[in-house]
């Protein structure tokens, strides 16, 4: 039997789960694997060593490890990757977490490529959301962009998403300046005539890449707003969908496009998620390293939940107030975005 203290609090009254400068934690990026189907430039390098399958965390441990964050007061699970739908018997562990109790949302994040085949039976898992990369609607740029993906795959991808009835799909575009810039008002046109959001992301310098200069390539989102207006009109909103990006509604239809400006609009004041890898290390920020070895407890004292409890409470002491991206320095951050988790 566990001699364990009482879980201890960490800020606001009723959640373990509030840090050192009160902001509540309700929101977990759960990545199930590092590995990925497409190689993009801006994710990883050509060349990528890959974390040995044992030292990933099991499926019933990731299981185990996301019912425990519910039950201290987070209500939406996000799966990411790599390429979550990749990993073998995924669809195992969307179920069960798509059936806990005291989860509000599960939603996924992917590059596409699975989704022709698989998108009813993530519907039927319990995925409420789905969110599908898309960088290009060029095939021979979009083939550059992600080294090896099939553009035509991903489309028919995204109509499967629509077919299987999400609550939500929406499209997320990494935009580097002088590689597709200049394609950001037809993927608002193609958002907007197909019914759904779009989402674009400033690069975030996560690991090093043998693609590029980031601050070369950088296109910020004030210069996306303004490559837009010409096209469309676009009305702030205070839509909230408990991520980082800030919406405008596209006037005249039920689209909306957001801004992850991690460089131009920091968004650290109301951070309210944390991320696992998919190892099992619990990533406090973005662009930081504070982390918890969750694996270690989770192997240490299987499904003892006092324990991962405890472990993961007090990591809320260590989330730091925000990232400190820098585009010209040499990147802080040495892992990749695959091994970060989405």
């Amino acid at each position: 039997m566990s001699t364990l203290p009482p879980l201890k609090e960490t800020g606001t009254a009723g959640s373990a789960l509030v840090d050192r400068f009160d902001r509540r934690v309700t929101y977990l990026r759960m990545s199930v694997t590092d590995r990925c189907d497409f190689r993009c430039v801006y994710c990883m390098s050509e060349q990528m060593t890959f974390v040995p399958r044992a030292q990933l965390l099991t499926l019933e441990e990731l299981l185990f490890v996301g019912r425990t964050f519910t039950e201290l007061g987070v209500t939406k699970i996000r799966v990411t990757g790599g390429e979550p739908l990749v990993r073998r018997n995924i669809l195992w562990l969307l179920q069960r977490l798509g059936a806990l109790a005291n989860l509000h949302e599960l939603v996924l994040t992917t590059n596409g490529s699975q989704l022709e085949k698989m998108a009813p039976a993530l519907r039927a898992a319990g995925v409420r959301r789905i969110n599908i990369s898309l960088d290009s609607l060029r095939p021979e740029r979009f083939r550059r962009l992600t080294r090896v993906g099939d553009l035509d795959k991903v489309l028919r991808g995204v109509d499967a998403a629509l077919a299987a009835g999400f609550d939500k799909v929406k499209l997320n575009a990494v935009i580097l300046k002088h590689r597709n810039h200049d394609e950001v008002p037809a993927l608002v046109r193609f958002a907007v005539d197909h019914g759904i959001d779009i989402a674009f992301i400033e690069e975030m310098p996560l690991g090093r890449i043998d693609d590029h200069d980031r601050a070369e390539l950088f296109y910020p989102s004030d210069s996306i707003l303004a490559d837009l207006r010409p096209h469309f009109t676009l009305l702030p909103t205070t839509r909230d969908t408990g991520g980082p990006a800030r919406y405008h509604r596209v006037a005249g239809t039920d689209s909306h496009v957001g801004f992850i400006s991690p460089h131009s609009h920091n968004f650290c004041a109301r951070c309210n998620r944390v991320r696992l890898t998919a190892e099992g290390r619990l990533l406090l920020c973005l662009g930081q390293e504070h982390s918890a070895d969750l694996r270690r407890v989770v192997r240490a004292w299987p499904q003892d939940k006092r324990r991962l409890e405890q472990a993961i409470a007090d990591a809320m002491s260590i989330k730091p107030q925000g990232h400190e991206f820098d585009l010209v320095a040499r990147p802080v951050i040495l892992r990749h975005m695959n091994t970060t988790g989405g």
